[in-house]
């Protein structure tokens, strides 16, 4: 049994070298050595090229290496009835709350705005708001969400959740289904969403969804560029419904130089980094799950593939 890693964003080899470190009998390689492919029993991707799992015919295992697996998802050529893990790491969730509290409290009080001024020359002080003034909501109340709203309710914000199924949170309201998201949404000032890209969540931050929140609310997406119906957000911003935008995630990555985002006043734009694996808190994750296919034992984080998430 052996591990292939699958990736092209130029990170491969510092992702192998952390394996070795800690585990200097490991028997990984990258997908672009040399490597016995019948030996493959665990394949650990990030956005691989559909096709690359095809060709393994010991395959036990598809691995992402974050908490998305959308990705492997939409691959159609990938081995059938595979089981498909994720990552769930302390590390992942706290950088994603220290995102979403910056994203936040910068809006609160017009960093982004007093940046652009200062580039101009200008001195405007303006009017802002505080914690107390809103509600935030929370589209997505799994692990990062969970993590994210107890972050933001321990420095004071009113915080609600909304998910598919019921849950329950200490100090939380968690609307779930659709006879609940109306109501979520009409409470919701600041909406960040952490919904995992399925077809039900595809195109989820759209005109009539946004409609429904507070007049001037703020958007926040560190989820997946596929739930925002892009087209659709700068009359929303133009016409005073959402106050401004915070994007982390787009449909298409690089940001093109030419997108309308860039120029807008009122879109923050980051380049997907709200929260990154880290090799070194990442890989003892991976590897052990790599040991439980051996000994033939569950699966950390296994997703329900018809689900999505």
């Amino acid at each position: 049994m052996a591990i292939v890693l699958i990736r092209q964003d130029g990170k491969l080899d510092l992702w192998k070298k952390a394996f070795l470190d800690q585990f200097p009998d490991l028997p990984v390689y990258s997908f672009n050595e040399p490597h016995p492919r019948e030996s493959i029993s665990m394949a650990i991707v990030w956005k691989h090229p559909e096709g690359t799992l095809e060709g393994y015919p010991n395959l036990k295992c598809i691995t992402s290496f974050g908490a998305g697996v959308d990705f492997i998802l939409k691959d159609k050529s990938r081995p059938a009835d595979i089981p498909i893990t994720r990552v769930v790491d302390d590390a992942l969730a706290d950088d994603m709350a220290e995102y979403v509290l910056t994203a936040v409290l910068g809006h609160l009080k017009n960093m982004d705005q007093y940046a652009r001024d200062q580039f101009a020359a200008q001195w405007q002080p303006k009017p802002y708001s505080r914690i107390a003034d809103h509600t935030v909501g929370i589209m997505g109340f799994g692990t990062l969400g969970s993590h994210v709203g107890r972050a933001l309710s321990q420095v004071g914000f009113q915080v609600i959740g909304w998910s598919r199924h019921a849950k329950s949170h200490p100090g939380i309201v968690v609307h779930h289904g659709k006879s609940g998201k109306k109501e979520f949404l009409s409470r919701t000032s600041i909406l960040i969403c952490l919904l995992p890209l399925t077809e039900e969540t595809k195109g989820i931050l759209n005109k009539s969804t946004l409609n429904q929140l507070r007049p001037g609310a703020y958007l926040i997406n560190v989820a997946r560029g596929g739930h925002l119906a892009e087209d659709e957000l700068i009359p929303l911003l133009n016409s005073g419904q959402l106050s401004g935008a915070c994007l982390d995630v787009f449909q298409q990555e690089p940001l093109p130089s030419d997108h309308p985002f860039w120029a807008h006043p009122r879109i923050k734009i980051t380049p997907h980094v709200a929260s990154v694996s880290d090799p070194q808190s990442v890989v003892p994750q991976l590897v052990e799950n790599y040991k439980r296919l051996e000994n033939g034992e569950a699966l950390l984080n296994q997703i329900d593939s018809d689900l999505g998430y």
